[in-house]
């Protein structure tokens, strides 16, 4: 088991991994049923910012949630806006002061790593979170995420958009573009991969390389 990255030493990503130091401070909150998802970006993520902090939980002890939060930084929610949210007993977010980006060492971004599902749920489950300013995106490219299927064709991986978020602060795409990078190599691994097992289980069943009567073998995996 590989130390860093905590995957099989056989599917281990610390090779992928390109170190961009950001000004702003990055807190990442994954929900638990990630921490073993292979095609999660997260750690990776959390590997490619040093300094960074990979936090996993669902229901967050209020002061534990509350210390991760405090200042001196200003945090602010990488989430987007969701109207919706009133229906859930939740208040609206603050707004967000676009001035605050003018200083990004005294910002901390707060990265929800889930499904869009469970993250909604880690947003109402904790009061802290709710409370915070949230960061829009503009402009976003789309997702390189071709590993897991999203729900719109404007969602991308917990990687992608919190790369693209301190490229927004900072001003700088080039600077964070080593990450998006790091994630094309995440993914073609696991898709080479994914290929394998698949071609492993056409050999298993007698048929090298033919999945046309098994329609199943070519789920992504």
């Amino acid at each position: 088991m590989c130390a860093a990255c905590l995957r099989p030493q056989s599917t281990c990503i610390c090779r992928w991994a390109a170190p961009v130091s950001a000004v702003a401070e990055v807190l990442i909150l994954q929900h638990p049923m990630e921490v073993a998802n292979a095609k999660n970006s997260a750690r990776l993520l959390h590997l490619c910012l040093p300094g960074s902090r990979l936090e996993s939980g669902e229901c967050f002890d209020p002061a534990r949630l509350d210390a991760l939060l405090a200042g001196p930084r200003r945090s602010l929610l990488l989430y987007p806006d969701t109207p919706g949210d009133a229906s859930m007993g939740t208040a609206p977010a603050p707004p967000f002061d676009p001035a605050w980006a003018g200083d990004p060492s005294a910002l901390r971004l707060v990265v929800l790593d889930a499904t869009w599902r469970k993250s909604r749920k880690m947003l109402y489950l904790n009061p802290a979170l709710q409370r915070l300013p949230r960061l829009p995106l503009r402009s976003m490219p789309a997702s390189h995420y071709l590993i897991r299927k999203a729900h719109a064709p404007d969602q991308l991986s917990t990687l992608e958009a919190t790369a693209y978020a301190l490229a927004q602060l900072e001003d700088d795409e080039k600077k964070f573009a080593p990450l998006i990078t790091a994630f094309d190599g995440f993914v073609a691994q696991q898709q080479g991969q994914a290929h394998a097992r698949r071609a492993a289980l056409a050999a298993d069943l007698g048929s090298p390389g033919d999945t046309q009567d098994q329609p199943w073998l070519g789920s992504p995996g």
